[in-house]
């Protein structure tokens, strides 16, 4: 099977919450594949959202670009619904001064439904995230 990024709406996957919202950086931006859009948080932390695949993955990579990131927690659940979420990785960023930061996780026991990305801290009142890739496949269908 070909590896994709499972979190591109364009596969079927969808941000369905976000603690915080503003019209012209809206959540939906993490996962457009649009390098000039983000979604930007309102100030206080901690700051999450939740990203739906609609179907069994089997995460193997994650790359997160973002800014003024701090801490971030990262949960996922293989749930129907978006529950029982478990710790999956945490991460203290690097302060990278004008320039967006890029993680690159290599991910263990990455099968999900749903992930929760938890920013606990940041650098300034405000954080945004430009996108998350998750490089996988799709493992089944939800039934």
């Amino acid at each position: 099977m070909r590896k994709v990024d499972l979190c591109l709406n364009s596969e079927g996957s969808e941000v369905i919450l976000a603690t915080s919202s503003d019209d012209k950086h809206p959540p939906e931006n993490i996962i457009d594949g649009n390098p000039e859009t983000f979604w930007t948080t309102t100030g206080m932390f901690p700051q999450e959202f939740i990203i739906c695949f609609h179907k069994h993955v089997k995460i193997e990579k994650l790359i997160i670009q973002s800014y003024l990131v701090q801490t971030l927690k990262i949960e996922k659940t293989t749930a129907k619904e978006p529950t029982g979420f478990e710790l999956w990785i945490q991460k203290d960023l690097v302060h990278t001064e004008g320039q967006l930061q890029n993680e690159e996780i290599v991910a263990r026991d990455g099968y999900a439904t749903y992930l929760r990305f938890i920013i606990l801290s940041a650098f300034d009142h405000f954080a945004s995230v430009h996108s998350i890739c998750a490089e996988g496949i799709a493992v089944s269908t939800l039934s």
